[in-house]
Protein backbone atom coordinates (compact mmCIF):
# COMPACT_ATOMS: atom_id res chain seq x y z
CA UNK A 1 0.00 0.00 0.00
CA UNK A 2 1.24 3.21 -0.88
CA UNK A 3 1.90 6.31 1.75
CA UNK A 4 -0.53 8.11 2.24
CA UNK A 5 -1.14 12.26 3.59
CA UNK A 6 -2.65 12.22 6.94
CA UNK A 7 -5.14 14.67 8.18
CA UNK A 8 -5.67 16.17 11.52
CA UNK A 9 -7.84 17.35 14.14
CA UNK A 10 -6.66 19.43 17.09
CA UNK A 11 -9.09 17.55 19.76
CA UNK A 12 -8.84 18.87 23.45
CA UNK A 13 -5.98 20.42 22.52
CA UNK A 14 -4.11 17.61 20.96
CA UNK A 15 -3.54 16.59 17.38
CA UNK A 16 -5.11 13.55 16.55
CA UNK A 17 -3.80 12.64 12.74
CA UNK A 18 -6.12 10.04 10.77
CA UNK A 19 -6.89 9.70 7.04
CA UNK A 20 -9.81 8.64 4.14
CA UNK A 21 -10.01 6.15 1.95
CA UNK A 22 -13.06 4.55 -0.40
CA UNK A 23 -15.95 7.04 -1.03
CA UNK A 24 -17.85 8.64 1.76
CA UNK A 25 -21.26 7.36 0.74
CA UNK A 26 -20.49 3.80 1.41
CA UNK A 27 -20.53 2.30 4.70
CA UNK A 28 -18.10 3.25 7.24
CA UNK A 29 -15.04 1.09 8.98
CA UNK A 30 -13.27 3.08 11.41
CA UNK A 31 -9.94 1.68 12.19
CA UNK A 32 -8.70 1.92 15.72
CA UNK A 33 -5.34 0.41 16.54
CA UNK A 34 -3.79 -0.75 20.33
CA UNK A 35 -1.51 1.12 22.29
CA UNK A 36 2.53 2.39 20.85
CA UNK A 37 0.91 1.53 17.26
CA UNK A 38 -0.06 3.46 14.72
CA UNK A 39 -2.49 3.52 11.54
CA UNK A 40 0.48 1.59 9.09
CA UNK A 41 -0.87 -2.01 11.47
CA UNK A 42 -4.00 -1.20 8.91
CA UNK A 43 -1.71 -1.40 5.62
CA UNK A 44 -2.24 -4.62 4.20
CA UNK A 45 -6.12 -4.16 5.59
CA UNK A 46 -7.15 -1.03 3.99
CA UNK A 47 -6.86 -1.50 0.00
CA UNK A 48 -8.96 -4.79 0.68
CA UNK A 49 -12.34 -2.47 1.48
CA UNK A 50 -11.35 1.03 0.10
CA UNK A 51 -13.25 -0.12 -2.83
CA UNK A 52 -16.34 -0.97 -0.87
CA UNK A 53 -16.26 0.90 2.24
CA UNK A 54 -15.63 4.11 3.53
CA UNK A 55 -12.14 3.44 5.66
CA UNK A 56 -11.17 5.83 8.31
CA UNK A 57 -8.24 5.22 10.42
CA UNK A 58 -7.11 7.00 13.47
CA UNK A 59 -3.91 7.63 15.36
CA UNK A 60 -4.40 8.45 19.27
CA UNK A 61 -3.10 11.39 20.85
CA UNK A 62 0.74 10.97 20.80
CA UNK A 63 0.69 8.22 18.24
CA UNK A 64 0.55 10.17 14.71
CA UNK A 65 2.12 12.41 12.80
CA UNK A 66 2.89 14.52 16.00
CA UNK A 67 4.67 13.04 19.02
CA UNK A 68 4.54 15.97 21.40
CA UNK A 69 4.58 14.16 24.41
CA UNK A 70 0.84 14.19 26.22
CA UNK A 71 -0.82 14.53 29.39
CA UNK A 72 -1.56 11.30 30.80
CA UNK A 73 -5.32 9.79 28.91
CA UNK A 74 -7.11 6.50 28.54
CA UNK A 75 -9.99 4.68 26.60
CA UNK A 76 -12.42 7.62 27.44
CA UNK A 77 -10.12 10.19 26.15
CA UNK A 78 -9.27 8.18 22.97
CA UNK A 79 -12.96 7.30 22.77
CA UNK A 80 -13.42 11.14 22.86
CA UNK A 81 -10.48 11.77 20.39
CA UNK A 82 -12.13 9.27 18.01
CA UNK A 83 -16.20 10.19 17.93
CA UNK A 84 -14.53 13.70 17.40
CA UNK A 85 -13.15 12.91 14.29
CA UNK A 86 -15.61 10.89 13.29
CA UNK A 87 -18.62 13.66 13.80
CA UNK A 88 -15.95 15.90 11.75
CA UNK A 89 -16.51 13.32 8.74
CA UNK A 90 -19.81 13.41 8.97
CA UNK A 91 -20.16 9.93 10.04
CA UNK A 92 -23.45 8.90 11.51
CA UNK A 93 -23.42 4.90 11.43
CA UNK A 94 -20.02 2.98 11.77
CA UNK A 95 -18.54 -0.46 12.00
CA UNK A 96 -15.47 0.14 14.69
CA UNK A 97 -12.89 -2.23 14.28
CA UNK A 98 -9.75 -2.57 16.93
CA UNK A 99 -7.14 -3.99 17.85
CA UNK A 100 -5.28 -5.73 21.30
CA UNK A 101 -5.86 -2.86 24.06
CA UNK A 102 -7.42 -0.42 21.51
CA UNK A 103 -10.71 -2.27 22.63
CA UNK A 104 -11.16 -0.72 25.53
CA UNK A 105 -11.46 2.46 23.68
CA UNK A 106 -13.56 0.54 21.21
CA UNK A 107 -15.79 -0.24 23.54
CA UNK A 108 -15.84 3.09 25.57
CA UNK A 109 -16.74 4.65 22.17
CA UNK A 110 -19.87 1.76 21.29
CA UNK A 111 -21.29 2.12 24.22
CA UNK A 112 -21.28 6.21 24.12
CA UNK A 113 -22.87 6.61 20.61
CA UNK A 114 -25.58 3.49 21.24
CA UNK A 115 -26.46 0.81 18.80
CA UNK A 116 -28.17 3.54 16.35
CA UNK A 117 -24.91 4.61 15.25
CA UNK A 118 -23.18 1.21 16.07
CA UNK A 119 -25.03 -1.58 15.87
CA UNK A 120 -21.67 -4.10 15.76
CA UNK A 121 -18.20 -3.96 16.88
CA UNK A 122 -14.90 -6.20 16.27
CA UNK A 123 -11.94 -6.42 18.39
CA UNK A 124 -8.77 -7.86 17.30
CA UNK A 125 -6.44 -10.23 19.36
CA UNK A 126 -7.36 -8.84 22.67
CA UNK A 127 -6.74 -10.85 26.09
CA UNK A 128 -10.74 -11.27 26.65
CA UNK A 129 -10.10 -12.99 29.92
CA UNK A 130 -8.82 -11.98 33.47
CA UNK A 131 -5.41 -10.44 33.28
CA UNK A 132 -2.99 -13.32 34.27
CA UNK A 133 -0.16 -13.34 37.04
CA UNK A 134 2.01 -13.89 33.99
CA UNK A 135 0.89 -10.15 32.55
CA UNK A 136 0.44 -8.33 34.80
CA UNK A 137 4.31 -8.98 35.79
CA UNK A 138 5.35 -7.99 32.57
CA UNK A 139 2.95 -4.61 32.41
CA UNK A 140 4.87 -3.82 36.28
CA UNK A 141 8.43 -4.89 35.05
CA UNK A 142 7.48 -1.91 31.60
CA UNK A 143 7.65 0.68 33.82
CA UNK A 144 11.13 0.15 35.22
CA UNK A 145 14.39 0.47 33.65
CA UNK A 146 14.25 -2.89 32.22
CA UNK A 147 11.64 -1.86 29.99
CA UNK A 148 13.37 -2.63 26.76
CA UNK A 149 13.69 -6.61 27.94
CA UNK A 150 10.00 -6.71 28.93
CA UNK A 151 9.10 -5.39 25.44
CA UNK A 152 11.23 -7.97 23.99
CA UNK A 153 9.83 -10.77 25.80
CA UNK A 154 5.97 -9.31 24.92
CA UNK A 155 7.42 -8.94 21.09
CA UNK A 156 8.51 -12.31 21.40
CA UNK A 157 5.33 -13.93 22.33
CA UNK A 158 3.36 -11.77 20.00
CA UNK A 159 5.53 -12.81 17.24
CA UNK A 160 5.55 -16.57 18.05
CA UNK A 161 8.78 -17.77 15.62
CA UNK A 162 6.93 -16.13 12.82
CA UNK A 163 9.25 -14.77 9.51
CA UNK A 164 6.24 -12.44 8.47
CA UNK A 165 8.67 -9.50 7.76
CA UNK A 166 5.61 -7.00 8.26
CA UNK A 167 4.88 -8.03 11.38
CA UNK A 168 8.64 -8.31 12.38
CA UNK A 169 8.83 -4.25 11.22
CA UNK A 170 6.01 -3.45 12.96
CA UNK A 171 7.17 -4.70 16.45
CA UNK A 172 11.01 -3.45 15.49
CA UNK A 173 10.81 -0.19 13.99
CA UNK A 174 7.46 0.57 14.57
CA UNK A 175 6.11 -0.37 18.03
CA UNK A 176 9.66 -0.06 19.03
CA UNK A 177 9.54 3.81 17.87
CA UNK A 178 7.77 4.79 20.70
CA UNK A 179 9.33 6.20 24.08
CA UNK A 180 9.59 4.98 27.38
CA UNK A 181 6.78 7.17 28.81
CA UNK A 182 4.43 6.33 26.36
CA UNK A 183 5.25 2.55 26.58
CA UNK A 184 4.55 2.71 30.62
CA UNK A 185 1.74 4.65 30.29
CA UNK A 186 0.23 2.04 28.04
CA UNK A 187 0.88 -0.36 30.56
CA UNK A 188 -0.64 1.63 33.74
CA UNK A 189 -3.87 1.91 31.33
CA UNK A 190 -4.10 -1.62 30.46
CA UNK A 191 -2.98 -2.87 34.19
CA UNK A 192 -6.19 -0.24 35.23
CA UNK A 193 -8.79 -1.13 33.23
CA UNK A 194 -8.28 -4.83 34.15
CA UNK A 195 -8.43 -4.17 37.65
CA UNK A 196 -11.65 -2.04 37.08
CA UNK A 197 -13.92 -4.37 34.88
CA UNK A 198 -12.14 -7.84 35.56
CA UNK A 199 -12.03 -8.63 31.58
CA UNK A 200 -13.07 -7.31 28.89
CA UNK A 201 -15.78 -9.57 28.68
CA UNK A 202 -17.32 -8.41 31.69
CA UNK A 203 -16.83 -5.06 30.17
CA UNK A 204 -19.32 -5.83 27.62
CA UNK A 205 -21.89 -7.13 29.86
CA UNK A 206 -22.10 -3.93 31.20
CA UNK A 207 -22.99 -2.13 28.35
CA UNK A 208 -26.53 -1.31 27.56
CA UNK A 209 -28.61 -2.75 25.08
CA UNK A 210 -27.36 -5.53 22.50
CA UNK A 211 -25.12 -5.32 19.78
CA UNK A 212 -22.63 -7.93 17.68
CA UNK A 213 -19.58 -8.38 19.21
CA UNK A 214 -16.81 -10.25 17.44
CA UNK A 215 -13.60 -11.11 18.51
CA UNK A 216 -11.29 -12.09 15.95
CA UNK A 217 -7.91 -13.80 17.28
CA UNK A 218 -5.00 -15.91 16.43
CA UNK A 219 -3.36 -15.79 20.09
CA UNK A 220 -3.77 -17.85 22.28
CA UNK A 221 -4.98 -21.06 21.25
CA UNK A 222 -5.47 -22.75 24.27
CA UNK A 223 -8.64 -25.02 25.25
CA UNK A 224 -9.43 -23.27 28.14
CA UNK A 225 -9.16 -19.78 26.60
CA UNK A 226 -11.35 -20.81 23.88
CA UNK A 227 -13.62 -22.43 25.65
CA UNK A 228 -14.16 -19.01 28.06
CA UNK A 229 -15.25 -17.34 24.99
CA UNK A 230 -17.74 -19.97 24.00
CA UNK A 231 -19.25 -19.97 27.13
CA UNK A 232 -19.52 -16.28 27.29
CA UNK A 233 -21.29 -16.96 23.84
CA UNK A 234 -23.74 -19.47 25.08
CA UNK A 235 -25.16 -16.87 27.60
CA UNK A 236 -24.49 -14.02 25.61
CA UNK A 237 -25.25 -14.39 22.01
CA UNK A 238 -24.53 -11.17 20.52
CA UNK A 239 -20.76 -12.12 21.35
CA UNK A 240 -18.96 -14.32 18.97
CA UNK A 241 -15.35 -15.13 18.23
CA UNK A 242 -13.01 -16.52 15.31
CA UNK A 243 -9.78 -18.15 15.79
CA UNK A 244 -7.93 -16.44 12.87
CA UNK A 245 -5.09 -19.58 12.47
CA UNK A 246 -2.30 -16.63 11.52
CA UNK A 247 1.06 -17.08 12.96
CA UNK A 248 1.00 -13.60 15.31
CA UNK A 249 -0.66 -11.62 17.53
CA UNK A 250 -1.41 -9.66 14.24
CA UNK A 251 -4.10 -10.79 12.57
CA UNK A 252 -3.96 -7.19 10.31
CA UNK A 253 -0.81 -7.95 8.92
CA UNK A 254 -0.50 -11.44 8.89
CA UNK A 255 -4.02 -12.31 7.40
CA UNK A 256 -5.45 -9.46 6.46
CA UNK A 257 -7.58 -11.14 3.70
CA UNK A 258 -9.54 -13.04 6.42
CA UNK A 259 -10.21 -10.06 9.08
CA UNK A 260 -11.62 -7.79 5.49
CA UNK A 261 -13.68 -11.00 5.20
CA UNK A 262 -15.12 -10.99 8.70
CA UNK A 263 -15.74 -7.16 8.32
CA UNK A 264 -17.46 -7.67 5.15
CA UNK A 265 -19.36 -10.34 7.52
CA UNK A 266 -20.30 -8.60 9.75
CA UNK A 267 -21.38 -5.16 7.98
CA UNK A 268 -23.86 -7.49 5.90
CA UNK A 269 -25.16 -9.00 8.89
CA UNK A 270 -26.38 -5.71 10.28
Amino acid sequence: MMPTKMESLVVAGNSISYDQHGDAARPAVVLLTGWCQDHRLFDPLVPLLADDYYVVRIDWRGHGDDRTPVADFGPVEQASDALAVIDSLGIDRFLPVSTSHGGWANLELTERVGTARVPASIVIDWLMTSATPEFLQNLAASRGSDWVQAQRELFDIWLDGSDNELVRNHLDNEMAAFDHEMWARSCDVIAEAYGKWGSPLQRMEKIPGERKIRHLFSQPTAAEYIGAQEDFHRTHPWFSYKLMGGETHFPTLDSPMHVADEIRSMIRSV
